[in-house]
């Protein structure tokens, strides 16, 4: 066979995923190998090189394939004819596009080999390099000739022939080269298909594109934010959306959400079925009524509630603000919330919501101060100081902001509230400024006294209030899972009837059809209205906890699982605040070599009084020396302190007071309307401007009788300061510079002021556990730090002494909490040294806070122990027999707190957590996994006792042996966790949920307690003096511990109970109904056929029994008293006795009994026509149910009454109206009342008999205490 006899062969095999929208197929063919041979070398060779590197660059650039205008452009006629080349080469760029060299060349060898010789296969792959580049030569002279149509003026144009039709969907054109005589031919695919998945693939990239935009994560990233220009990057609104819907997505969602439910999805299933004219059963609205019905009272609960979310939302941002503004004649305009940008500058008043991120500028304080309430927050009641940056604080007026060139360097969004880095840049190269979190408002905050201005540096979803709401898991019930999983039960049991059904009827004919209707028949075993009847149930049980006059205060705020209550095995508490008032008195001072307790404080206040004579002598040649400085002399302070030989006696405790006088972070408060914080500044000038004008004079120092009020972020640095008070040494005074102190002399009128500038603040945290200060003071000019903080950290760092150690163990195991006091005097050299240190650590970018506590450690060295001070935190009224009543009802409780272990310690014992015969295992200090084993195998041989562990204990004891350890110390009575941080709370709980199987409940009162709060199966926050944030994350709110006693032992258990009887006899009430149904199918020839039609299925569910079963949630076992006198009755609710496969397969047994009684009674009775069986059968059901539900009550209330004698008349009623359903005349007679009567009698008189010989020969354990 010759080159020009081969069969046309499809070069490109593309499949349909192919993204081509032109598909070219070339073949070149030449008469012979000479030809091919006689072809232009040099031609070709140019061809193959700008044809590779268009191949290589097609996908890149459509001018890679210039390589072919490159050939092609020489033998172009005429200018005309080149023109209509590039523009026929543009319009089909994209099908050159296609051709793809490489896999072309390969499929050509492939396909060549296997239908010619091995000869003629390797001549084609010879000349395969010289025919491609011919071919794309070729393939732009067929572009232009087609485009142009017979071109006359070429004098080269080859010969064109169209010889194969499009029968296929594929036309061909061969091309004779007139030089040589070669052949091409070329196959163009149809392009409506095609041209179909190029569409699909705009439309697949849009999609992708609009997903990546709408869908991904926002980038968070760093930012500058100019000060009186314009800032073009975009950022999110500042809007508040807490809607869960919108008007598009309310609809689908809420159905979704209800659809995923077994019960409400297999009800929509058969629902839609009675569409189906060959399956339907009755008349449609028996099945979409419930539904419905359900659907309805859900889809207006979520719109209700979240249109009151919308109001909030839109309350919140309408709120009006006042931005700066320039172009506006009195400064300001008035702004809402939502339309406030970053770099907006705003104006915060007196009482307002700080509405985004702000970096403070200016205050109406010239100190530069101002205090926010952060209880929003970080549920900290306590005010906050905040401070303006220094450079805009100084401008005269606020519109000045505009006329300055600068811009703010600020981090990246997180959701760490209380760090903050930040860099003040000034255009004009003057030095930079670091920010820290005091000079910020974070939104959500108030402000308490003043006015502020900031510019905003965050907004909406970047701000640190919504980056740290995290969506509290969604808590579902352990009854619930219980019900769903006997849903499921009685699921398998539909289709095992139905089974049954049509293995006696037979598989013949459309088997499956009568199969459906059987599953639609007895679709109402599984009752839709089981779970509308158990939310009602809990929202009556919410409301009955909130209204009980005996746990006062009380708030549920969440009502789907009041039942958990009623089975917790493990109570999870914090200490300080949930145990213990978080009211600190102090209580001890130990010097050293004396120690003062309440009994003898008085003598320290008769020797600082004796001591002032010498203070203001001290003041009064340090005032004269200050003259006589200005006049040349060199002087130095003069200090008694400050020489050891010659210390007067006393000087431990005035150093001791003065310095818990000094080092603290208490603002004396006054009490005017506006409760304003009293500042030196304000005081001394009395400026009107400020907002923290005094009521304290200074200058009229007589006034001492005033009683001062505080504030701080700690009680107990308001307990030590009240302390200082006491004995003499009263801070009046306070701003971001100054503090003032008043002694007490023994003449009220000659008292004295000692003044005092703040040089540096160090403020305490969890990871430092120390706080301190720098002042100077004021007369003689000494500078002093002042360092306070516990004695784990204090020991290093204070000089070395021999009774430290001891007396704070001491202290601690009087349950008291402790604190260790220095100081260290400096001189000005080494205090300039330091500030320059510090500064430059400040200004840090990166790992700015490690450089900062770097810096301010090398000052804490052989620091001068002062004293050690104790502080009593009381106890929660009614704690120890609350704890003793949930040990006796079998709770285990377990303490986890970040107090030290002695305290700890002393806590548990003082409110009686540890019983007292039970014993107290302190699991020492581990480190290695050799430790954690010796020490657990010592805990093992001590039975009874309550474990004590800290938290890097309890961090190596679950790395190593977490299964062992758990088994120990949930064998144990009581446990103690000590140093433990919020994580290990939730830690802790989620193992004890994962090894038990039990349900815990957690209490806490702090913004630290809300992540155990939340992972426990019951939270339960306490209002509390460190704010509301642990009661707004709890599932139940309380104001005191005691109140957790009745809420377990009272609400938890008649919650479960009711819950358990009603879902029990909801699911009696649909197996009964589908008894009849199956016995009367089974009957009248295995037929699909309803028993009762249209009303009175809706009615039987509805009106006529829901009234009576509802009142089931009225029902208790026993009394309010006996719960709390016989705390020991709660320990069976956890066994889940109440409702089990046991409780449910009895309830099942007397299902089929009565549905078999009524049935088959109401068939052997009935005489003449059909609709007496239905009038009989249903009239008996009836009966039944309103006698079953008063054989279940345990203690009437009036209004269980009421329901049976009310659904008892709507159902004579109905006898008397449906006369479609019943014939009027039978109903009156006799037969029907005594076959009636007798079927009910059958079938209730045996069950009553059964439950009195059971309540006199086993009666449960309740009734044997009356």
């Amino acid at each position: 066979m010759t080159d020009n006899e081969r069969p046309l062969r499809d070069f490109d095999e593309e499949s349909e995923e192919t993204d081509s929208e032109t598909e070219l197929l070339i073949r070149h063919t030449g008469s012979s190998d000479a030809a091919i041979s006689n072809s232009n070398n040099k031609g070709i060779s140019k061809t193959n090189n700008s044809y590779n590197n268009s191949g290589q660059r097609r996908r890149k650039s459509s001018t890679g394939y210039s390589g072919i205008g490159g050939i092609v452009s020489p033998s172009v006629g005429n200018s005309n004819s080149g023109n209509s080349f590039l523009g026929n080469l543009f319009s089909l760029g994209s099908a050159a596009g296609q051709i793809r060299y490489r896999n072309e060349r390969s499929r050509e060898r492939a396909k060549y080999s296997n239908s010619n010789n091995s000869g003629s296969a390797s001549r084609d792959i010879t000349s395969d390099h010289t025919t491609v580049g011919g071919s794309a030569a070729k393939l732009a002279q067929l572009t232009q000739t087609g485009a142009s149509g017979v071109d006359n003026s070429a004098a080269h144009a080859p010969h064109v022939a169209t010889d194969i039709g499009a029968s296929n969907g594929i036309s061909a054109h061969t091309v004779i080269d007139p030089e040589n005589g070669a052949s091409t031919v070329f196959y163009q695919n149809n392009r409506r298909r095609s041209k179909s998945r190029s569409i699909s693939n705009v439309c697949k990239m849009c999609f992708c594109s609009c997903w990546r935009k709408w869908f991904r994560p926002r980038e968070l990233r760093a930012r500058n934010v100019n000060l009186g220009r314009p800032n073009t990057e975009k950022f999110p609104p500042n809007e508040i959306r807490n809607q869960k819907y919108n008007f598009i997505t309310f609809l689908p969602l809420v159905l979704f959400e209800q659809f995923r439910f077994f019960l409400n999805l297999y009800f929509l299933l058969m629902a839609l079925s009675q569409f189906i004219p060959d399956i339907r059963i009755g008349y449609p609205y028996t099945y979409w009524g419930p539904l419905g019905f359900v659907l309805m009272v859900t889809i207006c609960r979520e719109a209700v509630d979240d249109l009151r979310r919308h109001q909030r939302d839109h309350e919140v941002n309408s709120q009006k603000y006042k931005r700066l503004s320039a172009s506006h004649g009195n400064g300001y305009e008035m702004v809402p919330s939502s339309k406030l940008k970053v770099g907006d500058v705003i104006v915060v008043e007196k009482n307002e919501r700080v509405p985004a991120d702000l970096i403070l500028l200016r205050t109406s304080d010239r100190s530069g101060s101002v205090f926010v309430r952060t209880d929003q927050l970080d549920g900290e009641t306590d005010w906050k100081p905040r401070l303006a940056v220094p450079y805009t604080q100084k401008l005269s007026r606020d519109a000045d902001l505009y006329n300055i060139d600068a811009s703010f360097y600020v981090e990246k969004p997180q959701n760490d509230i209380h760090s903050f880095i930040a860099t003040f840049c000034m255009t004009d190269g003057s030095e930079d400024t670091g920010l820290s979190v005091e000079n910020t408002l974070w939104a959500n905050t108030v402000v308490a006294a003043g006015t502020a201005t900031g510019i905003v540096i965050y907004t909406g979803c970047e701000t640190r209030s919504v980056m740290n709401n995290s969506q509290p898991r969604s808590k579902v019930g352990l009854l619930d899972t219980e019900i769903n999983g006997l849903t499921k039960v009685l699921f398998c049991a539909v289709l095992g009837l139905s089974l049954v059904m049509m293995m006696l009827k037979g598989f013949g004919g459309p088997w499956y059809r009568y199969m459906f209707r059987f599953v639609l028949l007895f679709s109402y075993i599984i009752p839709i209205s089981l779970r509308v009847n158990l939310d009602m149930g809990k929202a009556f049980y919410s409301w009955q906890m909130q209204n009980d006059d005996n746990i006062k205060g009380t708030v549920v705020r969440s009502t789907t699982i009041p039942e958990e209550l009623g089975r917790i095995s493990y109570v999870l508490t914090d200490k300080t605040g949930t145990l213990t008032q978080n009211e600190m008195v102090f209580k001890k001072i130990h010097l050293g070599i004396v120690s003062h307790d309440a009994d003898t404080f008085h003598h320290i206040g008769q020797m600082i009084q004796k001591l002032s004579g010498s203070i203001l002598q001290q003041q009064q040649q340090q005032g004269s020396l200050s003259s006589s400085s200005s006049a040349g002399e060199n002087t130095k302070p003069i200090m008694f302190a400050g020489n050891r030989m010659r210390r007067p006696e006393g000087w431990r405790e005035w150093e001791a007071v003065r310095a818990l006088a000094l080092c603290h972070n208490v603002t004396p408060v006054s009490d005017d309307e506006d409760n304003r914080s009293v500042s030196t500044t304000s005081t001394v000038t009395g400026g009107n401007n400020s907002p923290t004008k005094s009521v304290i004079n200074i200058e009229a120092p007589g006034s001492t009788d005033t009683e001062h009020q505080y504030q701080a972020a700690s009680p107990d640095e308001i307990a030590l300061v009240k302390w200082t008070e006491q004995v003499g040494l009263t801070l009046i005074a306070r701003d971001t510079n100054t503090m003032t102190l008043q002694v007490k002399t023994a003449s009220d009128e000659n008292d004295i002021l000692l003044h005092y500038q703040i040089l540096q603040l160090f403020p305490f945290t969890s990871e430092s556990k120390r706080m301190g200060i720098i002042v100077r003071e004021s007369k003689t000019g000494q500078i002093t730090f002042y360092l306070k903080g516990a004695d784990v950290v204090m020991s290093s760092i204070v000089q070395y002494n021999d009774w430290l150690s001891e007396e704070s163990g001491n202290m601690a195991r009087e349950g008291l909490r402790t604190l260790v006091v220095a100081k260290k005097v400096l001189t000005e050299e080494q205090y300039n040294d330091f500030e320059t240190r510090y500064n430059a650590a400040r200004l840090s970018i990166s790992d700015r806070v490690a450089k900062v506590a770097a810096v301010t450690e090398s000052l804490e060295r052989e620091m001068e122990l002062l004293c050690l001070t104790g502080v009593e935190d009381r106890l929660q009224e009614n704690v120890r027999p609350t704890l003793e009543l949930l040990r006796n009802a079998g709770v285990r409780v377990w303490m986890l707190t970040g107090d030290k272990l002695e305290t700890a310690c002393c806590i548990a014992k003082s409110s009686q957590l540890i019983g007292r015969n039970q014993g107290l295992y302190v699991l020492r200090s581990v480190k290695t996994r050799t430790e954690a084993h010796q020490e657990l195998n010592h805990f093992r041989r001590k039975q009874g006792h309550a474990l004590v562990i800290s938290g890097e204990s309890l961090e190596v004891c679950l790395q190593y042996y977490r299964l062992e350890f758990l088994e120990l110390a949930t064998a144990s009575p009581a446990v103690v966790c000590c140093r433990c941080s919020p994580t290990q709370k939730a830690q802790v709980v989620a193992l004890i949920q994962k090894h038990t199987r039990k349900r815990t409940c957690a209490v806490g009162d702090g913004g630290n307690d809300v992540s155990m709060i939340q992972q426990a199966d019951a939270g339960v926050g306490i209002e509390g003096r460190e704010g509301r944030q642990a009661s707004l994350a709890g599932d139940f709110s309380i104001p005191q511990f005691s109140h957790i006693a009745k809420l377990l032992l009272i609400h938890g258990r008649r919650s479960y109970k009711r819950s358990a009887a009603l879902s029990q006899f909801v699911i009696h009430r649909g197996l009964i109904i589908t008894t009849l149904q199956a016995v009367f199918s089974a009957v009248f020839y295995l037929s699909s056929v309803a028993l009762y039609q249209g009303f009175l299925m809706v009615g039987y569910s509805t009106l006529y029994t829901m009234f009576p079963v509802f009142s089931l949630v009225l029902d208790q076992d026993i009394t309010s008293e006996t719960a709390v006198t016989y705390p020991e009755l709660y320990k069976d609710l956890s066994k889940g006795r109440s409702l089990s496969y046991k409780t449910f397969f009895i309830w099942v047994l007397i299902s089929i009994y009565q549905g078999g009684v009524i049935m088959y009674g109401a068939l052997i009775l009935f005489v003449d026509e059909f609709i007496h069986i239905v009038a009989i059968s249903f009239s008996a059901l009836i009966m039944t149910e309103l006698i079953m539900v008063a054989l279940t009550v345990r203690t009437w209330h009036r209004l269980m009454v009421l329901a049976e004698l009310f659904s008892l008349a709507l159902y004579l009623i109905s006898l008397a109206v449906l006369h479609e359903y019943f014939d009027w005349e039978f109903i009156w007679s006799y037969d029907f009342l005594w076959k009636v009567s007798l079927i009910t009698v059958v079938s209730c008189l045996p069950l009553y008999i059964i439950k009195f010989l059971r309540k006199k020969c086993s009666p449960p354990s309740y009734l044997k205490l009356s």
